[in-house]
């Protein structure tokens, strides 16, 4: 087991920091509301990034997705790669990758997931491919109440009540705009017997779920070492008492206690998507790390939050969209209880870890 980057990954991970630092500065997130940034989306798209992350897999998407989440860039970065890019290129037949993964790659499509499966959402006329390698069609019904980045998306990556997948274009559906806690250009989805078409077997959700469960812990380390590096900043430069904040134990022990967290987040982010990168079974690992995605990434961003004192409470302070963004990705597909039970479960039947 070995998490170090390869070149490929590391110069990735370098070139969207550097992106993310130029262009997600606290003033363009002010200004952009809870939309999202369409020229930062841009500026990924021309660097090849979102391209990118078919060879540097999902360890090297989690490396970029840290990246984001120090800035909590405004862009669908994490849900078109891995409810887009990904999932085709691991489930989709060849007439889809022709078809779809060039504008992925370029960042022309946009998918988006409604995940997890919830029951809200049935398929009917599930019939026979019309030929070979073209992908079955279905007819969708249902409400999905919200779906993250839906407001940017050209698609949408259905999970069914019976755990089948559907790729649905977002204009023959209806969708009406929702906020969430984090600004993610979020819609509910209202689907009235729209045409969708079958994306992978029996075994996608899960992978496809695991997939996404491992990015978005990704996407919650950034977060968290984003709020962390704020708060050592800020107790660091402030005094009380002729002393900076950062000289008294107790600011140290908490700082201490939240870098461990975010390490925590970031190890088994990491050795669940190198597991996946190297065909071993991933499921359980991904579940781990989503539940330190959850409870360990709330404690973080509390703590970045109180670390600030009474400037914390400053709903327009660049902390507080750490804060914002780290209760968002807490409850994101299943909260650490939800995550908890689905593992627990996994080992008492004794399937791979």
């Amino acid at each position: 087991m070995d998490f170090t980057p390869t070149e490929e990954q590391a110069a990735a991970r370098d070139l969207a920091g550097e992106i993310f630092g130029d262009l997600a500065t606290p003033e363009r997130l002010a200004a952009a509301g809870t939309g999202s940034d369409a020229e930062l989306w841009k500026a990924l798209c021309a660097a090849g990034l979102p391209g990118a992350v078919e060879d540097v897999g999902l360890l090297g998407l989690v490396l970029l997705l840290e990246e984001q989440g120090r800035t909590t860039a405004q862009v669908p970065f994490a849900a078109s790669c891995v409810y887009g890019l990904l999932a085709v290129a691991a489930h989709g037949t060849a007439e889809q990758k022709d078809r779809l993964l060039p504008a992925l790659r370029q960042g022309e499509e946009i998918v988006t997931g409604a995940f997890p499966a919830r029951g809200g959402v049935t398929v009917a006329g599930d019939g026979v491919a019309v030929a070979e390698g073209v992908p079955r069609g279905g007819v969708l019904s249902g409400t999905v109440p919200w779906v993250p980045w839906l407001r940017d998306a050209t698609r949408v990556l259905v999970a069914a009540a019976d755990r089948s997948l559907w790729l649905v274009r977002v204009a023959d559906a209806r969708m009406e705009p929702v906020e969430l806690t984090a600004p993610w250009a979020a819609g509910r989805l209202v689907l009235d017997g729209v045409p969708g078409e079958r994306l992978g077997d029996a075994t996608a959700y899960d992978e496809v779920l695991a997939c996404a469960r491992t990015a978005f812990a990704g996407l919650q380390a950034g977060v968290c070492a984003g709020s962390l590096a704020r708060a050592v900043s800020y107790t660091n430069g402030r005094e009380q008492f002729g002393r900076p904040l950062a000289a008294k134990q107790g600011v140290q022990l908490r700082a201490a206690d939240a870098h461990m967290d975010t390490e925590a987040i970031r190890v088994t982010a990491y050795e669940a998507a190198w597991r996946r990168d190297a065909g071993l079974p991933f499921g359980t690992h991904a579940l781990t790390a989503a539940w330190w995605a959850s409870e360990a990434g709330k404690r973080v961003v509390h703590a970045g939050q109180h670390l600030h004192g009474g400037m914390g409470a400053d709903l327009d302070h660049p902390v507080h969209r750490h804060f914002l963004w780290g209760r968002q990705v807490d409850a994101y597909l299943g909260c650490g209880s939800e995550v908890l039970e689905e593992l627990g479960e996994l080992i008492a039947k004794g399937e791979p870890a």
